[in-house]
């Protein structure tokens, strides 16, 4: 039988097959090693370990009276409303800490989303965060940070002004495109040749890009597609076009970054994820996979088991 072979649509932003092959059968024990050794994963059912570490940072800052700053990705009502909840039943004052956003969405004209639009980040995080913590816990309002139509192109420098040089502990969780917040694989912030970063000063200098308008890639239009905001029906016209996002500058500048990667579609196997997870943290180094950026950066990374599970062609099993 003779071998079936094609390229991939232009569009696809990663497209090597012979390493999307090697990837898609590491085991565990190959996943969790990794050559740079400030680089840590491990497989594990990580639950809500980020989360208890913020609530145990927050009031680390109440008790010791000093700043802590950390960053949050919406819509996520459920873990942010416990979060909350821990807050409010331990008596947890917020007052020392900045609490920053990862990304907005916006229109054609880079028109942010404002804080009342339902689909919205920004309106998840208030509604389900910061709104249900006790007003005379909650952190000072300037100090709450979202990005804005007015704000996206200093958005880096006010993180960075607030938050004395660096979020101090930024959680994150790769997209089907495998991008950070929405940090995509798209034109405006990918400016090299070829498929790789070819010196470390081209990473250098993608590392510098500070936060944006970003068009989204089709990759992360389906997927939101298929949350809940947007219905997780397939309707991809209900997604915005663009996006306000933080910009690779934020993650370099961060003090102690931690990345998951646990999401299956309704629970099942099947997940967007477990490929992108893989060329995250052993594929190459790429604007292309712009989480890849996390194997030249001290993370912590955390694979559950679900995402870290072995696969290939699958004859008998469908959508």
């Amino acid at each position: 039988m003779s071998e079936f072979t094609f390229t991939p649509q232009d569009w696809v932003p990663f497209k090597d097959k012979e390493i999307m092959d090697r990837l898609s059968k590491m085991t565990v024990e190959e996943i969790e090693k990794h050559p740079n050794p400030d680089v840590h994963i491990k497989v594990m059912d990580f639950g809500a370990i980020a989360i208890a570490e913020k609530a145990m940072l927050i009031k680390e800052s109440m008790v010791m009276n000093k700043k802590f700053s950390t960053i949050f990705g919406n819509p996520n009502p459920i873990p942010h409303g416990q979060l909350a909840e821990i807050i409010n039943r331990n008596r947890i004052s917020c007052k020392n800490c900045v609490f920053v956003t990862m990304d907005e969405w916006a229109d054609e004209d880079g028109n942010v989303a404002p804080t009342t639009y339902q689909s919205g980040f920004t309106y998840s995080f208030l509604k389900y965060f910061i709104g249900k913590i006790d007003p005379e816990l909650r952190p000072l309002e300037e100090n709450v940070l979202y990005p804005t139509t007015e704000n996206i192109k200093y958005y880096s420098d006010l993180i960075d002004e607030k938050t004395d040089g660096g979020i101090d502990y930024f959680t994150a969780g790769p997209g089907w495109a495998g991008h950070i917040a929405f940090i995509d694989p798209c034109p405006e912030l990918i400016h090299i040749e070829g498929d790789r970063f070819n010196s470390q000063a081209e990473i250098d200098e993608y590392l510098q890009q500070p936060a944006q308008i970003v068009t989204l890639h089709p990759l992360t239009i389906a997927q939101n597609s298929l949350h809940g905001v947007f219905g997780q029906s397939g309707a991809c016209g209900w997604v915005p076009p663009k996006a306000a996002t933080v910009g690779p500058r934020d993650v370099l500048h961060a003090k102690k970054r931690v990345e998951q990667h646990g999401l299956t579609t309704g629970g099942s196997f099947s997940s967007w994820q477990r490929m992108t997870s893989r060329l995250i943290t052993h594929g190459p180094v790429t604007p292309y996979v712009p989480g890849s950026i996390f194997q030249v950066l001290p993370t912590d990374i955390l694979i559950s088991p679900a995402i870290a599970a072995p696969f290939g062609v699958m004859e008998t099993v469908g959508y």
